[in-house]
């Protein structure tokens, strides 16, 4: 990755209209529906835009949407990327640097995960406090990051702690449950066995899923403010252990969904920019 090629990614976008969006969302695994709120979309797919990669998840439709949501300028990621599709992990977050060259000021990030605190229950939505990387890598190891920003970033809050509370607001106001806790990133795309969603327990895990990690270090890398929430599919109980329900997971994000738009929603309403 070179700045010409962020430069050359970013002249197409603003060519196509996505001129100084204030707020970037990354959508996760079957909740694609907050695209159906921008008002006044401009649409640019992966494969017409210069150096981006090409989503390859069945569940991801692979294209960056430009708008407005309750009258803010959003660039919305339909579609994300991950290790297991192949991509380095540098690959999987240059869309982040892509919409921070655009403008963006913040990144709300949702994913789809795995409920490995059993006080948690499939349906739920978990409000990310901190993380466990289990990637293998991390996104800014490569040898001209420093051109790019400090090499040794600082990981001890990042996730911001104002948009953290906000949510938490809002939540509480819409009755919604939102629970909180430490999400562990996995390389992918091979489930979990019984052995590891005991050690993710040990090792302070709440959820579990295969993203999100590495664009939140990326976003801090950018000193960029980021807020992310796990949409909880599944419960990951080693000593009741089912084989897994694709279609099931699915259907259960579906299911939260509206209230993970709620969430976005009433946070992009209410944010100071």
């Amino acid at each position: 990755m070179t700045q010409k090629d962020l430069n050359e990614s970013v002249a197409y976008l603003q060519e196509k209209g996505f001129l100084k969006p204030e707020i970037g969302i990354v959508l996760g695994t079957g909740l694609g529906k907050l695209a159906g709120e921008i008002q006044n979309p401009v649409t640019a797919y992966y494969n017409h835009i210069p150096f981006f990669p090409l989503a390859t998840v069945e569940f991801h439709s692979g294209k960056l949407i430009y708008g407005e949501i309750e009258g803010r300028k959003v660039v919305v990621m339909q579609g994300r990327f991950h290790l297991y599709e192949g991509y380095g992990l540098t690959g999987v977050t240059y869309p982040v640097r892509v919409m921070h060259e655009l403008g963006i000021k913040r990144l709300l990030i949702s994913n789809a995960g795995g409920a490995i605190n059993l006080q948690f229950k499939k349906g739920e939505i978990m409000l990310i406090e901190d993380h466990i990387n289990l990637q293998g890598g991390s996104p800014l190891a490569f040898k001209n990051v420093a051109e790019f920003g400090e090499r040794f970033v600082d990981m001890s809050e990042p996730y911001d702690v104002s948009m953290r509370k906000m949510l938490e607001d809002i939540a509480a106001k819409n009755n919604i449950v939102l629970r909180k806790g430490v999400y562990a990133s996995v390389a992918g795309p091979q489930l979990e066995t019984k052995a590891e969603y005991r050690y993710l327990k040990i090792i302070g895990a709440d959820a579990v899923g295969m993203s999100t990690v590495p664009e939140v270090i990326v976003a801090n890398h950018l000193k960029l403010p980021v807020v992310a929430v796990s949409v909880l599919t599944d419960e990951c109980d080693p000593d009741n252990l089912a084989p897994v329900n694709v279609a099931d997971i699915i259907a259960t994000a579906a299911r939260a969904e509206p209230n993970m738009i709620l969430l976005f929603k009433r946070l992009i309403k209410q944010l100071n920019l």
